[in-house]
């Protein structure tokens, strides 16, 4: 870890301390002190990398809102079935996740912390990005893949409720590969969409 700090950039490293602080004390009880004090600087050095506590939970909020859609777009590009594109949407969003667990940790936690407008247009893009499953699902109940009595709002609430759980339970040193755990998870959660027979 300290390798992987040392070759980031100064701002990256102090976003990156930051989003291990705001994990640990939540974004409220950190204070910029005590992101000084972890990074072994002074704290009127920070704002020469940095303008605000807020500024760096923005950072780490629109930058993972950044790559969750990004690999959703991939996906949403394949000509394949809304089975397989739930699939791969699944696995995208794991290995976003599993990426920076704590960053997705704050980014699923900290959020509500953003000031107006920006918590406003963070929100606006969650929905939009949940929605776009949603539309898979939709897909998959109109093309006879999966059950047509689904309740597509509880099947993607669903889906993210188990998603999103995800940086509280999963270790970085576990044997299980992010494909892999996306692949398991996606099996669980489809599995239950599907026409029986």
């Amino acid at each position: 870890m300290a390798e992987a700090i040392s070759n980031l950039s100064r701002k990256e490293q102090v976003i990156r301390m930051a989003a291990e602080l705001f994990k640990e004390k939540g974004y409220s009880a950190a204070s910029m002190r005590d992101l000084a004090q972890k990074l072994g600087i002074e704290a009127a050095s920070l704002y020469s990398h940095i303008k605000s506590k807020e500024e760096i939970l923005r950072t780490l909020c629109f930058d993972m809102a950044a790559d969750f859609r990004a690999s959703l777009l991939e996906v949403e590009k394949k000509n394949v079935s809304a089975s397989e594109k739930l699939r791969l949407g699944i696995i995208g969003h794991v290995k976003v996740m599993a990426r920076d667990l704590t960053a997705s940790a704050v980014f699923m936690n900290e959020h509500r912390h953003l000031s107006q407008p920006y918590l406003r247009d963070f929100l606006l893009l969650r929905i939009n990005y949940i929605n776009r499953f949603k539309t898979i699902i939709e897909e998959g109940i109109s093309s006879g893949g999966f059950r047509k009595e689904i309740d597509t709002k509880l099947a993607v609430m669903t889906l993210f409720s188990s998603l999103n759980w995800m940086p509280a339970w999963f270790s970085p040193d576990s044997t299980i590969e992010p494909e892999n755990l996306g692949q398991q998870l996606a099996d669980m959660l489809i599995n239950g969409l599907k026409q029986k027979g």
